[in-house]
């Protein structure tokens, strides 16, 4: 277990400060923030060139260095490093919250690891931003965020999600967002409710709601631009326990696993179903499964 005091003026580290910046709306940056990334020694942005644009218009003119997905082995020892000898740093990404679909994650583990205190601001999200006007229910949710582009890996994530009774929050870019809801149709049918969200907090912010079946339809209609957040509601009549189990409870092993498999499931997530509704090793199921003696 590990404790930490965010404000103890008596750690001898530097402190990570983990910085949310507008989705689009310059204005959203909050004053905490722009003191923030005055004060620190260093700023790690996803892309320093965006970052520029936001430190030249609030004024800050404090050192960025890069930290993005392709230089995180390399990067974070040097940032550990410079931390631990009294160097605090924000780190922001290019749009929104830190970690969420965007860098630093690692680099917070690895500051807990070493004692090093790490302190969020709150701050613009787009994924809550577009629930709470989505007009689908807010609570509960579950935020997925970017699907697999892979073909077969998207359609595993999304038989995972089908049953969830959660109102479900991904992202997508303008090019992919036609094919990633005819996959969201296809997997949950076209009557879901759903709202696109597009181009948060900008002058071209855009909401289009409606079912899966007529999001599509205005994206066959439409010239698509823009980043959208995109909202669909949960399943309202997921797949029962009790009644699966009373269908199958005359089946072999094999007939269950098909069965899932029918739902959406992968074979591998369907096998491992079965083996624990029968507290079997799964193992013993896959064996089954593919005729293994």
């Amino acid at each position: 277990m590990i404790t930490q005091r965010s404000f103890d003026t008596k750690s001898k580290y530097g402190t990570l400060y983990l910085v949310p910046t507008p989705i689009g709306n310059l204005e959203d940056m909050t004053f905490r923030a722009v003191s923030v990334m005055k004060q620190v020694d260093l700023i790690a942005a996803e892309d320093t060139r965006n970052t520029q644009k936001l430190l030249n218009h609030f004024e800050i003119e404090t050192k960025q260095i890069s930290f993005h997905e392709h230089n995180t082995v390399q990067r974070i020892p040097e940032l550990i490093d410079k931390l631990k000898k009294g160097i605090s740093i924000a780190q922001v990404s290019d749009a929104g919250m830190p970690s969420i679909s965007d860098p630093g994650h690692e680099l917070v583990v690895a500051c807990i690891k070493s004692e090093i205190t790490v302190v969020p601001l709150p701050g613009a999200n787009a994924g809550i931003t577009a629930l709470i006007a989505s007009g689908v229910s807010p609570q509960p949710f579950y935020f997925y965020g970017f699907l697999s582009r892979k073909p077969k890996e998207q359609r595993d994530e999304l038989a995972k999600l089908v049953n969830r009774q959660e109102t479900l929050i991904f992202y997508e870019a303008p090019h992919r967002l036609l094919k990633t809801l005819k996959s969201l149709q296809n997997s949950f049918g076209g009557l879901r409710a759903a709202s696109l969200c597009r181009e948060l907090t900008k002058k071209h912010e855009e909401f289009i709601r409606g079912t899966l079946d007529q999001v599509i339809e205005w994206a066959n209609s439409t010239t698509i631009r823009g980043e959208f957040v995109i909202i669909v509601s949960g399943n309202a009549q997921p797949l029962e326990e009790n009644k699966t189990d009373n269908l199958m409870e005359n089946l072999s092993l094999t007939q269950q696993v098909d069965i899932y498999i029918k739902d959406g499931l992968s074979v591998n997530e369907s096998i491992k179903k079965v083996a624990k509704a029968h507290n079997l090793r799964k193992q013993v199921v896959y064996n089954e499964y593919h005729g293994i003696k």
